[in-house]
């Protein structure tokens, strides 16, 4: 593996994240720790249940109460649902789904194929921000990233001769650590003005928020991810990964050589295919009475028949011209050898199920005691009883968020619990809603990569063991924490300096409240 990275960094740094990686990897499988997770969770439900907290419940007005989860209802109803709590797993069906058409797309030889062509017209300098920019774009295509983009990084920077991992971390900077970045609206702008707005209406029932206040803000921060993501990537994580040799499969591993006439001739062809589907879906989705589109006539709503369907088109957009390609250049014979590479594709997802299963039951529980909402709303009331500087609560709002987010990865769930109590909290110190919810999108975003609690952590680490089977938990949070604390401290002074030098957040959006007039 050749390298023309800086030598490996030494320091203060460098053996901070050598002990974290080594006591990280330490831990027990991540399947194991979602089981101990998932008992401690049932303890303190019982310990805490008898406990009458003072704590409003925003999303009921009433006080908030512990359920335990050792009661005997709770444990019937614990094993009665178990089963659909696994198969209703959301990220399992967004995962098993997507990597269906991607494993026909990869062992066909029709994603290796285009890589090579990609690979002739793309700067190697440049692979680090184009891939960091792809994957904060591929937010607009909900959790696309985590089972598309990560995995192809990785990839990608084998076959441009560098560290294969250093691409993996590169792509999960961008799709996790920097989910709150975009220049594309999305799905999740309207679902969190909605939970803003409703969270403003407790002090002034006739406000309105734009679904798309954040916008500017958004599209702006992505210009810092990448930039940030690229200087980290290259200067601190590709030269520490050096001296870890790879030790993957071989047969797993792509081979990468010139493209040949007929391999070019296929892919053509395949990629005509995919065009044509994708174009396909435009002209459905464009008219405004579209089938695709929610009942408000949205094409980016949470809620539109089009945002629902991003996997299984991602499966037939892999699934088809992976198809075509595999025929057309000889890499499938028959039907047979398409179901073969299917099953080849779940069977490198085995890991990556055990442990999902685990995870279910954790989230199912922890949701389930109200522990997560009491650590969220006991925090917020802390913030809002210190009565900082405005400029330092802005700053405890992200930092506060970035804690809870290691506990409690939805980031719907958590403004839910958190927008009640930060917007009226805020509007109360003239800081309007659009900065309250631009603020926590920052913290919402720059934990995610570090914790093995956020459901898709474990299937970055199995990626990650293709390539270095001795990947664990530490090897995963070791490459990560550089990112996720340089996107905290940086991203925070970035909307600071944002707010001072006045640029607007969004559309119709404002510092102040009252919002002043032009």
């Amino acid at each position: 593996m050749s390298n023309n990275q800086d030598a490996l960094p030494s320091g203060v740094v460098a053996r901070f994240l050598n002990v974290v990686e080594r006591v990280g990897n330490k831990l027990p499988d991540p399947a194991i720790i979602f089981l101990f997770a998932m008992l401690l969770i049932w303890g303190l439900s019982w310990w805490f249940s008898g406990v009458s907290f003072d704590a409003i419940d925003p999303r009921t007005g009433e006080a908030i109460i512990i359920n335990n989860m050792l009661a005997s209802d709770s444990l019937a109803t614990f094993l009665s649902s178990m089963v659909k709590t696994f198969t209703g797993f959301a990220p399992l069906g967004v995962v098993l789904v997507a990597m269906l058409g991607v494993g026909v797309a990869e062992h066909s030889g029709f994603i290796n194929t285009g890589l090579k062509l990609m690979l002739k017209v793309t700067p190697k300098k440049l692979l680090t921000p184009s891939i960091i920019l792809v994957a904060i774009v591929s937010h607009t295509a909900t959790d696309a990233g985590y089972v598309l983009v990560i995995p192809l990084a990785g990839v990608i920077f084998y076959a441009a001769g560098r560290h294969p991992l250093a691409g993996i971390a590169a792509a999960f900077a961008g799709v996790s650590g920097g989910f709150g970045a975009n220049f594309i609206p999305s799905g999740i702008d309207p679902l969190l003005q909605s939970f803003t707005q409703s969270a403003a209406h407790i002090i002034n029932p006739d406000m309105s928020i734009n679904p798309l206040n954040n916008w500017a803000f958004a599209s702006a921060s992505s210009m810092f991810i990448v930039l940030l993501g690229w200087y980290i990537t290259d200067k601190i994580i590709e030269p520490r990964l050096q001296n870890t040799p790879l030790d993957g499969n071989s047969e797993d591993l792509p081979v990468f050589e010139d493209a040949r006439s007929d391999e070019k001739r296929a892919f053509f062809i395949a990629s005509s295919v995919m065009i044509a589907g994708i174009a396909l879906l435009a002209y459905v989705s464009a008219p405004a009475d579209s089938a695709m589109r929610s009942s408000d006539g949205s094409l980016t709503n949470f809620r539109s028949p089009l945002m629902q369907s991003i996997v299984p088109l991602i499966f037939l957009l892999f699934w088809i011209p992976g198809a075509v390609y595999g025929f057309t250049v000889g890499t499938f014979k028959s039907s047979k050898d398409m179901i073969d590479a299917m099953s080849k594709a779940m069977g490198g997802m085995a890991y990556y199920i055990v442990m999902a299963f685990f995870c279910a039951l954790f989230i199912a529980a922890f949701s389930k005691s109200n522990l997560g909402a009491l650590l969220a709303i006991e925090g917020a009331q802390l913030l809002k009883a210190m009565a900082l500087p405005s400029s330092v609560t802005v700053v405890g709002i992200i930092f506060l968020t970035a804690f809870v987010n290691l506990f409690v990865g939805s980031s719907s769930a958590k403004w839910a619990l958190l927008g009640p109590v930060f917007v009226p909290m805020l509007m109360q110190l003239g800081i309007s809603p659009d900065l309250t919810q631009a603020a926590y999108r920052v913290g919402d975003s720059s934990s995610n990569i570090i914790t093995p609690l956020m459901p898709y952590f474990p299937l970055v680490v199995v990626y990650c063991q293709k390539y270095v089977k001795s990947t664990g938990i530490g090897t995963l949070i070791a490459m990560m924490l550089p990112y996720s604390v340089a996107f905290l401290i940086g991203w925070s002074l970035f909307l600071l300096g944002y707010w001072a030098l006045g640029i607007p957040l969004g559309l119709d959006a404002s510092y102040v409240y009252p919002a002043v007039a032009p």
